[in-house]
């Protein structure tokens, strides 16, 4: 069964991805055994079938905090708009609660803002933590992988790193929430523990590099980040 939703959402995601490319309007067909293969058909799909995303609203251009008190959570151009669910299908909206409800756990306050200019989630991140009050920001790409960075350091190293996005559950955003406040305060927490998954990466290489082209043609070049007023 999971073979089975995995092919017909890689194929959606296909479709979506040739027909931004243009001229293309039939889905692609793949191979279940010799001499056989899968009919087109209606593929489940990955974003939210509603296209709501009035819970996520852009303002103005995004400016440096003063505060030190405050966590900024950085999202790709793509995050709650052309995707708007995780690899694993976590709802963003989701994600964002449960990344705020962290936050706040720890008394600080979190902001969001949409970066532009990378759908890198470490370049994102340091985009974040440059106007972050705490100079602390929460890097998350549109298929789910996150990490945490702190403006000191340089762009690719983090605090932490949450690479395999398909491991990533709601409880495991809450937690890197709380985690992210704890170092703006100073202090030094354990890190989140994730799961571990060897076989994940060649369940969902093909369909996280996807994502990941269908995030970057919402890249613009030179575009400063944007406030983003969130109702979760």
């Amino acid at each position: 069964m999971m073979a089975e939703i995995n092919r017909d959402v890689l194929r959606s995601i296909i479709l979506d991805v040739l027909q931004e490319m243009g001229g293309v309007h039939e889905a692609p067909q793949f191979k279940t055994n010799i001499g056989e293969s899968t009919a087109p058909s209606a593929a489940p799909r990955h974003e939210d079938p509603t296209g709501d995303d009035s819970w996520l609203q852009t303002g103005g251009p995004a400016q440096p905090g003063t505060s030190a008190d405050e966590v900024v959570i950085a999202v790709g151009p793509a995050f709650g708009r052309s995707q708007r669910q995780t690899i694993v299908g976590v709802p963003h909206q989701e994600v964002i609660r449960q990344v705020v409800a962290g936050i706040e756990e720890e008394g600080l306050k979190a902001r969001v803002i949409r970066v532009y200019r990378s759908s890198d989630v470490a370049a994102v991140a340091v985009e974040g933590d440059s106007i972050s009050g705490s100079g602390v920001c929460i890097g998350i790409q549109s298929k789910g992988t996150t990490l945490i960075h702190q403006r000191d350091l340089q762009p690719l190293s983090n605090l932490e790193l949450f690479p395999q996005a398909p491991l990533l559950t709601a409880e495991t955003y809450r937690a890197i929430g709380k985690n992210a406040a704890k170092y703006a305060k100073g202090e030094s927490p354990t890190p989140v523990p994730t799961l571990n998954d060897q076989m994940a990466r060649p369940k969902y290489q093909a369909l996280s590099a996807l994502l990941h082209i269908k995030e970057t043609k919402h890249v613009v070049k030179g575009k400063p980040a944007d406030e983003v007023r969130v109702t979760v």
